[in-house]
């Protein structure tokens, strides 16, 4: 926010061009209308609505109603993608167009402060209206976006409006919910904890919020717990229209950064959460049902998001959940409640398998070394033991390497494994070589890149990996080359 821009600035010493803040601003507003100008542009802002008579207005009369009887005060065809023409004000709308209607008075909450706008239909004497969305539309009108589904919508008609309550109860559960929720993390956290956004819909609440670190299982349990343990306890739902600084006195939290007016709507939850609010809420929170957390994430620095269910959704969840553990069990051949037991024991039996493979491609890499003491190179001295294996992991290679170092004095031994899409490598000098001057870690910082990797060690012991095993010949020739550079001629 600029505000914020502008103090921290000031507290350094510099000072903002708010004049051409201002014009830049201004230009991507024009850049914007243009562009909306010369689309077919269904949103909240699309220009279509500023030719509406300013002095028409919308009530919204929908707190304690799912119904209502309006006249309509402005009819919008809203031309869809792919079809000619532009959006248009209109005295009819008829049947299959899409379009906007706008009345005196309407139930239906449109979109703001996270929660989603409603959803429902309108009915005329002669036609019938899907409302798909609901939006806050230039010259504080509301818009229900929609199509005509039957019959025709006439300009200044009287209308019925029917938001569809399954769907408004369900946001309702969810942005109640999101105030307990709020109020649970500062508990939980620490009072640090700010509202840095939120989505309510009729599946999910979504909320983020400043914290500078994920939050942990038992973090996630208390304010899970809490927030439950308060739609137990029934706390009574109540909104109140009061002065802004009232309600800032009474401890209303309130959305930083956000613009109000004089007076403001505070809604409680019993003694336990005071917040500014204009969006729609259960009269108690018991109607929440109840509430389950499904995920916690970071989406900026000091930025973390939940995401949680409330009411029917979060029995939906653990049917979910409950089906895919029963899909587990059977292929499993246990019961749901035995599978933590039973993933344990494959768990250990997988383990036990991977231990004798490896110990298996171990036994047959030393049968391909065969004796490589007969085919050691003489460097300077010094034997050089190279060779390249298929299919042998980091601790095989290790094994191999240690056990040919105790069999062979003043060597060094280079073994490389292809396994695949990876190229794995050790080394390994005994204390004469070392003394020579062979170094492990040197000498896999100067083969390792043949394979595309990196590495490094001690002068004994060494090791690297790599994604290029078509280098391992190349890495192999360069390990002589790099060992004679290292060792005292004799």
């Amino acid at each position: 926010p600029v505000d914020s821009t502008k103090e921290i600035l000031e507290e350094r010493g510099y000072s903002i061009d708010e004049d051409g803040f201002e014009a830049a601003m201004k230009k991507q507003r024009e850049t914007a209308r243009n562009r909306r100008k010369t689309t077919n542009y269904m949103g909240a802002d699309a220009t279509i609505y500023e030719e509406i008579d300013p002095k028409l207005q919308s009530v919204f009369v929908g707190y304690d109603t799912f119904q209502a009887k309006s006249r309509s005060i402005a009819l919008v065809h809203l031309v869809s993608e792919g079809e000619d023409g532009e959006n248009a004000l209109v005295d009819a709308l008829t049947d299959g167009m899409t379009g906007a209607i706008i009345t005196e008075e309407t139930p239906f909450y449109a979109t703001m402060g996270g929660q989603i706008g409603d959803k429902g239909t309108i009915e005329s004497k002669n036609g019938s209206f899907e409302v798909r969305d609901t939006l806050h539309v230039a010259g504080n009108k509301i818009a229900h976006i929609g199509q005509v589904t039957r019959g025709m919508f006439t300009l200044g008609e009287q209308v019925e409006l029917v938001v569809d309550e399954k769907n408004r109860k369900d946001i309702c559960r969810n942005h109640s919910a999101t105030h307990l929720f709020q109020k649970a993390l500062r508990e939980v956290l620490g009072t640090h904890v700010e509202q840095a956004g939120s989505y309510q819909d009729a599946y999910r609440t979504r909320f983020d919020f400043s914290h500078f670190q994920a939050m942990t299982p038992q973090e996630l349990k208390e304010v899970e717990d809490l927030v439950n343990e308060k739609i137990q306890e029934e706390l009574p739902v109540g909104t109140k229209i009061m002065s802004l600084e009232d309600a800032r006195k009474s401890g209303a939290m309130a959305l930083f950064g956000e613009k109000y007016g004089d007076e403001v709507r505070v809604v409680t939850m019993g003694d336990f959460s005071t917040e500014l609010c204009g969006g729609t809420h259960v009269k108690n929170t018991v109607e929440i049902g109840s509430f389950k957390i499904v995920s916690e994430s970071g989406i900026a620095a000091g930025v973390r998001r939940i995401e949680a269910l409330t009411g029917r959704n979060v029995q939906s969840y653990f049917t979910k959940i409950e089906q895919e553990m029963q899909k587990a069990a059977e292929k499993l051949k246990a019961s749901p409640a035995e599978l933590t037991d039973k993933i344990a024991h494959l768990q250990e039996q997988l383990k036990k398998l991977q231990s004798e493979n490896e110990s298996l491609k171990r036994k047959e890499a030393q049968k391909s070394l065969g004796d490589l003491s007969e085919t050691a190179k003489d460097v300077n001295g010094t034997k050089l033991i190279a060779a390249s294996l298929k299919g042998v992991d980091m601790n095989g290679l290790r094994d191999l390497c240690d056990t040919m170092k105790q069999k062979e004095k003043n060597a060094v031994i280079v073994l490389v494994s292809d396994n695949g899409d990876k190229a794995q490598l050790v080394v390994m000098a005994d204390a004469e070589a070392v003394k020579k001057g062979a170094h492990a870690g040197n000498l896999v910082k100067q083969i390792a890149p043949k394979i595309g990797g990196g590495g490094g060690g001690r002068p004994d012991m060494a090791q690297a990996g790599g994604k290029n095993p078509s280098g391992i010949a190349d890495a192999l020739k360069e390990a002589e080359a790099a060992l004679s550079a290292q060792l005292i001629h004799e």
